[in-house]
Order: C-alpha cells, then structure tokens, then sequence
C-alpha cells in the first residue's frame, strides 16, 4: 500500500466555506472607502476565476470602472483596501462566522496523531490562514502544519504551480508522495502541475467546476454519522475519508 508522506491543503473553501466570508468582507472594505461597489454571489463567482484578494479587485476595476485604472498609485490603494478587508474578514472569524467542513477536524487530528507530515498551500495570506485556525481549532493547532505556503511565499497564484513547488522544496518530498487537498479547479491545476495527487472536495463556490486529473471529486470529507458523497472518480468509501482510505485511492492510482 502506498503511504502518502506528507498531506497539503489548500484553506478557502476546502478547510471551511470562508469565500462567503471574504466576500462580506470585501464589501465592507467598500462601504468603508465610500465606494458603492457590492458583489453579489454570482459576481463573486466569476471573480474567483481570479486567485488572489488584490487580484480580484483589479479585475474588478478593469471590468466595471476602467478609469480608476489610471489612478496614480493604485497599487497601494488596492492593497489598502486589501487590508481593511483582512481585517473585517478577522473579525467576522473571530465572531464564528464559519465552521470547518465535515470530516476536516477528524482527519488533520488523525493525521496529526499518525505523525504524518502535514502543510499548508494557499493563495490567501498568513493573517486569514491564523484567523480561521484560532477561530475554529484553536490556538497551536497551525503550529501541526511543519510548512506553510501562502501569498507572501508564493506571490504567482494558482493555476500555476510556485506555492505547491515551494512546500515541496522545504518538506524536501517529491509531488507523487505527498497529496493535495483542494476545492477548486485551480487548485487542481496547480497541484497537478506540481507532479502531486490532488482530491477535491468541492465547495459551494466552486460547483461544477472542472476538476479533471484529481483522484476523486467529494461532497466534503464525510464523517461517520454524516457521509459524503462521491461526484466524480469510481472510488469505493464508507462515507468518511480515514488516511486508510487515502492510502488505498492512491494504491489505485498509481
């Protein structure tokens, strides 16, 4: 049986439904600027094809009001906006805003409590990595994750590979011995582009997505009295995903 070494998340979307909370987020960052912008669900869909907080906003402007792209220095007034919305996004965790999906406590402690190497991949920064780890396992809980890769480390995001490439450098491992978790087609992409296994478990933004190459696609990650669902990949499970079953999809796999 094949033993993944090490396992990878990604954060939004995959540990917990957060993009709903950024999305408040950022319009509070708005209203708080005096700008009348407002993204709804649907916009904020289209503007996930875009990884990256700072990055969505300069689609934004350049879709809805092109103008403001010759503001001088707007790179810092986008990160300033950036930085108030980090801060609502803190606050609004803090308040218990979102809870982990099904079955991600249960299997990074059982990780954790198996000594399997765990670490971190995202397109978010550090600040909202910690806030929803305090918010919702505890204070030391990050400190399981040996590497954690984020938008200061990584700062080209997902479809392309650098931040899984940078995990994999400090953890030392190759691609094909650790395996990513993800929630979205981009996430899927960059892990693949880095030589790693991926399972999805797809979120609620991330809906019908293509998530072609990934190992399987899951409703989440099930727990015993809660099982998920398998949507795509022919894989046997009792409904809850145990490292054993990990170990076995990968068998399978390879």
């Amino acid at each position: 049986m094949r033993h993944p070494q090490a396992l990878i998340f990604d954060v939004d979307g995959t540990l917990a439904e957060t993009e709903e909370v950024h999305r408040k987020a950022f319009n509070r960052a708005f209203a708080d600027a005096g700008l009348s912008w407002r993204w709804s669900r649907e916009r904020y869909r289209e503007l996930l094809a875009i990884s990256g907080g700072k990055e969505r906003i300069r689609q934004y402007i350049g879709e809805s009001c092109p103008e403001l792209l010759e503001r001088k220095e707007l790179a810092e007034w986008i990160a300033g906006l950036h930085q108030s919305k980090t801060g609502h996004y803190a606050a609004m965790m803090a308040g218990g805003e979102a809870e982990l999906r099904p079955g991600v406590e249960r299997l990074i402690r059982e990780a954790h409590d198996a000594g399997m190497r765990l670490a971190i991949a995202t397109t978010t920064t550090r600040a909202n990595i910690t806030a929803l780890f305090d918010a919702t396992l505890g204070h030391g809980a990050l400190d399981w994750f040996e590497v954690i890769g984020s938008a200061t480390e990584a700062p080209v995001k997902k479809p392309d590979p650098s931040v899984y490439l940078w995990v994999l450098e400090r953890l030392g491992l190759p691609g094909d011995a650790c395996l990513a978790l993800e929630d979205t087609r981009n996430g899927v992409l960059a892990a693949k582009a880095a030589g790693i296994p991926v399972l999805v478990t797809e979120s609620f933004y991330s809906q019908g997505e293509d998530f072609t190459g990934a190992l399987a696609v899951l409703s989440d990650l099930g727990e015993p009295e809660r099982p998920h669902q398998v949507l795509a990949g022919d894989k046997r499970s009792p409904g809850w995903v145990t490292l054993d079953v990990l170990e076995e999809w990968l068998r399978e796999s390879a």
